[in-house]
């Protein structure tokens, strides 16, 4: 049994709230592990992957569309955009948004935003990616 707390939350509200053995990250400078005793730090969290090994060995995985991740003393709270279970990624949903992403980039006029077309596209692929971890 580790004393190493993680809460997710996201604008909805808390995703997650648990001990855990350790939690994997997406960081703007790559990802990153905290396991217990780890240095305080603030990292930017980047569209990915966030992986949880909880106290029991079981192995969560959740797709993320980027927020900022704190430790301190043992505690890990991300604050993220969006945090998804893999086992609950509506993947048609996820598809339909990517192929919505790609008709934007095609489609190349001017009334299309194509820096959130492309954002809007890499986290539809996170999400089918991380999808397949079921």
């Amino acid at each position: 049994m580790t004393d190493l707390n993680l809460e997710i939350v996201t604008p909805f509200g808390q995703t997650y709230s648990e001990k855990v053995k350790s939690c994997t990250v997406p960081g703007a400078l790559g990802k990153f592990q905290v396991l217990k005793d780890h240095a305080s730090m603030l990292s930017l969290v980047n569209v990915g992957l966030i992986k949880i090994v909880e106290d029991s060995g079981k192995i969560r995985n959740l797709s993320t569309s980027g927020g900022f991740c704190e430790i301190d003393k043992n505690e890990i709270q991300i604050i993220v955009e969006s945090a998804e279970f893999s086992d609950t990624i509506d993947v048609k949903r996820a598809k339909d948004a990517k192929e919505r992403a790609e008709k934007r980039l095609q489609s190349k006029t001017t009334e299309i935003d194509e820096e959130r077309a492309k954002l809007a596209l890499v986290r539809a692929l996170n999400r089918l990616k991380i999808a397949q971890l079921r």
